[in-house]
């Protein structure tokens, strides 16, 4: 057994592998309020930008192949998941839905592939690979819930 705080027992050479175990299930709860309030203010603040001029984002949608009432719809979406998804309100639900919109999001508005100008190309690069390592984060709060600090916790609704 070794001597740390949380009391690991160690039997082979590769133990020391699962040390952070203990760490992570004894700091899961305030661990996924800090995941979903990463993940939720990226769309939370995008969405808000967008509220607020509407029209410009549904005259933007179809030189992109989305229809534009789209545009009335999609701020929303965006606004609202990402508030939810803070706030761990009906979380798995709003994990898909966000994973619906960010998938959408990033094969219409973040094909890097299809532009010529360097410059544009690595933004639009960057900012598709960013999507995608944010829908990782989607899966895994969709995988691990809430946690017990959310208001599914509130209404008992946190479920692992």
């Amino acid at each position: 057994m070794t001597d740390t705080p949380y009391k690991v027992e160690t039997k082979s050479a590769i133990d020391w592998l699962y040390l952070a175990d203990p760490i992570a299930q004894s700091s899961r709860d305030i661990t996924l309020l800090v995941a979903r309030f990463g993940i939720g203010i990226i769309f939370l603040m995008s969405g808000w930008r967008k509220l607020f001029d509407m029209a410009s984002v549904a005259a933007s949608f179809p030189a992109r192949g989305i229809p534009a009432e789209l545009g009335y719809i999609a701020p929303i979406v965006e606004f609202g998941g990402g508030l939810f998804l803070i706030l761990g309100l009906a979380t798995r639900y709003s994990a898909i839905v966000m994973l619906i919109f960010t998938i959408v999001a990033t094969f219409t508005s973040h094909r890097y592939w299809t532009f010529t100008d360097p410059a544009v190309i690595a933004a639009q690069a960057s900012s598709f690979w960013k999507n995608i390592a944010i829908k990782g984060g989607i899966i895994a709060l969709f995988v691990a819930g809430p946690g017990r600090i959310s208001l599914d916790g509130l209404l008992g609704r946190a479920r692992s």
